[in-house]
């Protein structure tokens, strides 16, 4: 087939493909209200697999994966679960039809071998976009949860309750744990119970020490436990737990260094420290000779 032929039909495909990529990916239009983000929240696990499976066109299993990682990432409500499986089947499509091309161009197993793995690739690419997004965001809570307590204990030490103590770190803070916390105080003030807000805290995320305080706020409101004894013991573990994980990570870095050490420095030494000397024994061996 004409390369120039090819190529017009390429930059046709992915001309074509693009508006439609974008409009799989596009925000969705208008805010969900509190009140319904509860409800959906509630009655989103009770759906079945069956349903999910015709209503996506695709495994229950992997809406399943996509659904979780959409909450982990908090783009339910940009990102729907429609628009990510439309995306890759465009995505794989395009990258078959190119892949076709290609092998047409001249066929060899090489290339059928790297038009699989594009094509597998392009396939899986909206899935770990969003696994890379919902991994980031729970390492800022986890990174954040520590402080936010603290200011939580201060202020209910201060003679605040427990959900004004956590508007008011929430208000004070920017990153995603301060959004989940003020959603928490959302879903309690439309309907929903402390332990159904809690428990809804605890599923949206997967920091173990976040679903520990979960857990001993709901305890502590079943069994009339001091709320601030709670916090305050959470927050004492958790710096304990930081300095711990940091000297874990510094106990890391020989071992981490000793193979950058080895691969990149040392041979580069050797050949600046002994390069000379060899060139010297080199040259008195050939004059003796």
């Amino acid at each position: 087939m004409d390369p120039l032929l090819i190529a017009i039909i390429a930059v046709a495909l992915l001309g074509a493909a693009l508006p439609v990529l974008a409009y799989a990916l596009a925000p969705g239009s208008g805010r969900v209200p509190a009140a319904a983000r509860a409800r959906a929240l509630v009655t989103a696990a009770g759906a079945s697999a069956r349903t999910t499976e015709r209503r996506y066109l695709a495994p229950a299993a992997l809406v399943s994966r996509l659904e979780r990682n959409l909450a982990l990432a908090a783009l339910t409500g940009t990102w729907s679960i429609a628009k990510l499986v439309r995306a890759k089947l465009v995505l794989a499509g395009v990258a078959l039809v190119l892949g076709l091309l290609f092998v047409m161009n001249q066929p060899s197993p090489f290339r059928v071998i790297l038009t699989l793995v594009v094509v597998t690739v392009a396939y899986f690419g909206p899935d770990l976009v969003v696994w890379g997004r919902a991994q980031e965001r729970q390492e800022a809570i986890r990174a954040e949860l520590a402080d936010t307590l603290d200011q939580i204990t201060i202020s209910i030490e201060a003679g605040l309750g427990l959900e004004t103590a956590i508007i008011r770190a929430g208000e004070h803070g920017t990153g995603p744990l301060a959004h989940e916390l003020m959603r928490t105080i959302q879903d309690m003030r439309v309907g929903l119970s402390r332990k159904e807000a809690y428990t809804a805290l605890a599923d949206r995320t997967t920091v173990t020490d976040l679903k520990r305080f979960a857990r001993a706020i709901m305890q502590a409101d079943a069994y009339g436990v001091s709320v601030s004894n709670v916090v305050r013991t959470q927050s004492r573990d958790l710096r304990a737990k930081r300095r711990q994980r940091a000297e874990e990570k510094a106990m890391k870095v020989p071992v981490q260094v000793l193979f950058p050490l080895m691969l990149c420095i040392l041979p580069v030494l050797f050949i600046v420290v002994l390069g000379p000397a060899v060139v010297n024994l080199v040259t008195v061996f050939s004059q003796t000779r």
